[in-house]
């Protein structure tokens, strides 16, 4: 039986997938992932737009300069909006629940690759955000944070290595500055 340390130490951002589409019942397991979600004030501030149209996939992967090409590969993009006016904490509550889809992708077997939006601009400098907006017709009141790709996994990354653990960022009691911290090293 996997444990949740297992799945957190497997799960590694994923860029390269496969053409097989995601069934229904896949597509349907992510969504109850995110729709159970915690969020402030259970005030659940977000909202999802599936895209598997390669043509739309293929526009969104160009809405900011780096880092957004792999979504033209990905099967399936889900695009976390938000409404601040639900929640003044709505950036806290949608990165809680692109967290979740990818804990579940992961779960599932598939790969997935965070994609930021927010603050974010493509090569003219126009806000990513705004392009994913134009894009796929989302209200003004809506802010867009995140963008998950999704799809059957065409690499395999090694879990990650507990060696490299930086147990020097957790401080016990108050915050301590460390030797190597203190000269700039």
């Amino acid at each position: 039986m996997k444990s949740f340390f297992d799945l957190i130490k497997k799960r590694r951002s994923i860029r390269k997938f496969t053409d097989q589409l995601l069934t229904p019942e896949e597509v349907e397991l992510l969504m109850k992932a995110a729709l159970m979600s915690p969020a402030s004030k259970s005030s659940n501030p977000w909202q999802f737009i599936l895209v598997e149209n390669k043509e739309t996939l293929q526009k969104l992967s160009k809405a900011k300069t780096h880092g957004g090409s792999l979504i033209a590969d990905s099967v399936l993009a889900i695009v976390v909006i938000a409404d601040p006016l639900k929640s003044d904490v709505w950036i806290e509550d949608a990165s809680i629940v692109s967290t979740f889809i990818q804990l579940q992708a992961e779960d599932m077997g598939l790969g997935s690759c965070w994609v930021q939006i927010r603050c974010r601009t493509d090569e003219d400098g126009k806000s990513a955000e705004q392009n994913v907006r134009d894009i796929l017709n989302i209200p003004y009141q809506m802010e867009v944070l995140s963008i998950i790709a999704i799809g059957h996994k065409a690499q395999e990354k090694s879990p990650f290595n507990e060696e490299n653990l930086q147990w020097e960022k957790i401080h016990i009691e108050n915050f301590k500055i460390r030797e190597n911290e203190s000269q700039g090293k």
